[in-house]
């Protein structure tokens, strides 16, 4: 189906006698549709959970659950993993960003682990994010972990550098590289690396 229109639209494009920059842009968007990342694969009719296993080295608080069935997300596992994902310091929730769990269980399924992944900050709350930020030159203002689309992890049995390599490959968000403190950091904001 979506090869049929985007045909119809290059024939349209073309008929109409439109510059070839028009032509490349079409293309383009078209490609575009065929390279979605993986970790937005919600659609696929291949997958049918998503689950994820997950250990709060703050709380030691573990969560190990389905967190996506049968094309859609569970309210009750999300609201789970953001419980465990809350703000150590302060006690705070916030609702976790579902492109950011399906970012992080494709990681999972890239590395070929079967271990938990180890949290070192999930959800951070603004007053939390302004206190690190005073200390540290490493800690950004605007950080994503302030609207739950950001994560510090590591994953046992998967060298640091291996798992940063991983997520850098799946072009999907940011991904900081803290090996002095033996952590990634992956978000959902724009593809960037550091």
């Amino acid at each position: 189906m979506s090869k049929l229109i985007i045909a119809d639209n290059l024939e349209t494009l073309t008929a109409h006698g439109n510059s070839r920059r028009r032509l490349l842009q079409a293309s383009l968007g078209a490609c575009a549709l065929f390279a979605m990342p993986a970790a937005n694969a919600a659609n696929s009719p291949r997958i049918y959970e998503k689950r994820l296993s997950l250990l709060n080295l703050h709380t030691g608080e573990r969560i190990r659950t389905a967190y996506w069935e049968q094309g859609k997300y569970i309210p009750e596992a999300l609201q789970a993993i953001a419980r465990v994902l809350r703000d150590h310091r302060s006690g705070e929730r916030h609702p976790i960003d579902p492109g950011l769990l399906d970012l992080i269980q494709h990681l999972h399924h890239k590395t070929g682990s079967s271990k938990e992944f180890q949290v070192i900050s999930g959800y951070r709350s603004p007053a939390t994010n302004a206190t690190l930020a005073a200390k540290s030159h490493g800690v950004a203002k605007k950080s994503l972990h302030m609207q739950g689309k950001a994560i510090d992890i590591r994953l046992p049995g998967v060298p640091l550098n291996a798992l940063r390599r991983a997520a850098m490959s799946m072009r999907v968000g940011g991904v900081g590289y803290y090996p002095e403190s033996n952590f990634i950091h992956v978000d959902t904001g724009n593809v960037r690396y550091w």
